[in-house]
């Protein structure tokens, strides 16, 4: 049971990596501003309202993997 539980914390601790990077990646797009040309801009714009999703649902998921790599140390810690 001991390895099932420590093959399962480290899937989710790679899971965990991967929702982070995604949001960091997230906040470089937001970061880099709205282009000087209007067109660009209009699409960037519309472009947001996807990454704002995607970012409410990735901290979802990165909440439930966080609880899930909790409860799996607290299942070891016993």
């Amino acid at each position: 049971m001991t390895i099932d539980l420590q093959a399962k914390k480290a899937e989710l601790l790679s899971k965990r990596e991967e929702l982070l990077n995604r949001l960091d990646a997230i906040k470089k797009d937001y970061a880099n501003g709205l282009s000087a040309d209007s067109e660009e801009q209009a699409l960037q714009l519309e472009n947001a309202e996807v990454l704002a999703e995607i970012s409410r649902v990735t901290n979802e998921d990165l909440q439930k993997v966080t609880q899930a790599i909790e409860r799996i140390e607290h299942e070891l810690a016993q």
